[in-house]
């Protein structure tokens, strides 16, 4: 394998994607993002999905200046693939990094998306950018291919290099390649897709499942607080059954899961279907975070707390545990709802940048040190800090170590909850 390859976007895909590469090839690693390139630079990744020892063991040029890019024969574009406030595919990123790329393009390269698209995206919005901006002519000049990310923020035992790669190509010949580069690095191996299409599906269709069947654990949620029912005893007991699939309730955000249906279900509605299951599934799955809040301050009306001016505590803002990413949490939800009831809220994170917090919600980030007691608490993203201290740490965040505990994801264990503390959880 002699091509030279370039990385177009530094973010949680493309860093791993380009650290890995780095390791077996000299690699161009360009993003638009100074602050980005220049920590890079100096061994450090924010997002902490590599370590400072990887980073400097992978050859990598880093760069801001896209010429670099003539240099490549073999362009991985990883960006964002985010949506618009009325849940419509956001192409702006993916057009402007096809922009940037066609500008530098040059005869017999090949372009290959990794990020997250409807089906026929690639081939209907990217290929022509690339063509205009290069004045080349796709399948014939230069050459395009997609192999969906499946990157999984702060899991360090699948990883990019162990987990199946899905690849496709314009033609058989260009398909050999990609699988040629990527089998390079990817210990798992690679699944030919037939068409650039079909992976593209493929990429959008695993959240969409995903998502639908957290659903499904949100919406039985719903049923059990009503009868009275632990969820969590009842999937336990359920889950003894062979083939029953283990999903857990909770709040579901991040830029995969809450973002991706919508990209396969806003090009069904393009093509004249109107997808009921899954826009079914994302409407129970955005509703969860008034559902928790209104269940605290139920909880909390229960013990005669006065609610006006009350303080809750919430322990994790980012998306998901262990990881320090913002975009897109649903823990925002929760908050704006207790605000609503006009409850005081202070919020901690162990892992997210108080910036970055500020940017992304307006939310001024405490230290858990100089957290006030609280009369409630919600557990809201279980990073591993929070579960290794356990129960023992409400004695201090709550008022006189008396009040309601929210774990949305049931991580505390139940048996163990203090007399004088109110448990709720999905």
């Amino acid at each position: 394998m002699n091509r030279k390859i370039a990385v177009v976007g530094l973010g949680y895909v493309g860093l791993p994607v380009a650290v890995e590469f780095g390791k077996n090839h000299k690699i161009i690693g360009f993003d638009i993002n100074e602050h980005r390139i220049n920590t890079l630079n100096q061994g450090i990744d924010y997002t902490n999905e590599v370590t400072s020892e990887d980073l400097v063991k992978a050859n990598i040029d880093f760069t801001m200046d896209e010429s670099d890019l003539s240099q490549a024969d073999f362009i991985i574009v990883a960006v964002p693939t985010p949506i618009y406030k009325h849940n419509v595919p956001d192409l702006t990123p993916l057009k402007k990094a096809s922009e940037t790329v066609g500008r530098n393009l040059t005869k017999g390269t090949i372009v290959v998306y990794e990020s997250t698209v409807y089906p026929g995206a690639t081939e209907e919005v990217c290929l022509p950018i690339l063509e205009e901006q290069s004045g080349l002519k796709g399948g014939e000049d230069f050459f395009i291919g997609y192999s969906p990310e499946r990157i999984n923020p702060g899991d360090k035992e699948r990883t990019f290099r162990t987990i199946t790669k899905i690849v496709s190509g314009q033609n058989e010949e260009i398909l050999e390649i990609v699988a040629s580069v990527y089998n390079s690095v990817v210990e798992a191996g690679v699944y030919r897709a037939s068409t650039i299409k079909v992976a593209e599906a493929a990429k959008v269709i695993e959240n969409t499942q995903r998502d639908l069947n957290i659903a499904l654990m949100n919406e039985l949620a719903l049923i059990f607080d009503r009868l009275d029912i632990d969820t969590d005893e009842v999937l336990q007991a359920a889950g003894t059954k062979w083939n029953f699939l283990r999903f857990s309730p909770g709040l579901v955000g991040g830029h995969c899961i809450g973002v991706d249906p919508y990209y396969l279900t806003s090009k069904a509605e393009s093509v004249g279907y109107h997808p009921e299951v899954i826009l079914a599934g994302r409407r129970i799955n955005e509703n969860m975070g008034k559902h928790i809040a209104t269940s605290l301050i139920k909880e909390m009306i229960k013990k005669d707390m006065k609610i006006q001016g009350a303080k809750v505590t919430v322990l994790g803002l980012t998306f998901k545990e262990n990881v320090p990413d913002l975009r897109n949490s649903r823990v925002i939800d929760v908050i704006d709802e207790l605000k609503e009831f006009g409850v005081e809220v202070q919020v901690t994170d162990a892992h997210a940048e108080k910036e970055d917090a500020i940017r992304e919600y307006g939310i001024e980030l405490m230290d858990y040190e100089n957290l006030q007691p609280a009369d409630a608490v919600i557990f809201a993203v279980p990073h591993q800090e929070y579960v290794d201290k356990g129960w023992s740490q409400f004695e201090g965040l709550l008022k006189e170590g008396s009040g309601v505990v929210v774990d949305i994801k049931s991580k505390l264990v139940k048996e163990e909850c203090p007399e004088n503390v109110t448990l709720w959880r999905l």
